[in-house]
């Protein structure tokens, strides 16, 4: 077994990017294959994030939309998102869809099974792309 440390990786081609051989003969990006933030937050009452990474902060909008912005930016609007959500507090399914974006910020918006807006106990959501 070997042990390899280092403080940064850094490639010699292609833009400094490093490329990981995956299952077989596959290779990746390895700054691509990389999630660029994601968040837990409870989005009732006076909303708390739970956990994060690259967000600087949440504002809640009203009932249901929230607004999380990045710490780094993405360097541009295309970038990759997916969302989840569990339960409201009182219980039952929740889901959260993706409303506006661009390259600072990502707005959310929670609703019940019926389509009527509410606040939900749980929001997560991923982002992939490139950085800034």
């Amino acid at each position: 077994m070997s042990t390899l440390n280092v403080d940064a990786l850094v490639g010699v081609s292609s833009a400094n990017a490093i490329t990981v051989r995956g299952e077989g003969t596959a290779t990746t990006s390895l700054q691509q294959g990389l999630v660029k933030s994601w968040i837990n937050f409870d989005g009732t009452g006076t909303i708390a994030s739970r956990d994060t990474f690259n967000v600087s902060g949440i504002a809640d909008n009203g009932t249901g939309l929230y607004t999380v912005t990045f710490a780094s930016n993405m360097s541009n609007a295309n970038y990759a998102s997916g969302v989840g959500s569990g339960e409201n507090s009182s219980g039952g399914n929740r889901m959260c869809g993706l409303r506006e974006r661009s390259t600072s910020t990502r707005e959310l918006r929670s609703f019940s099974v019926n389509s009527s807006a509410t606040d939900n106990a749980e929001v997560t959501y991923i982002i992939s792309g490139d950085l800034a």
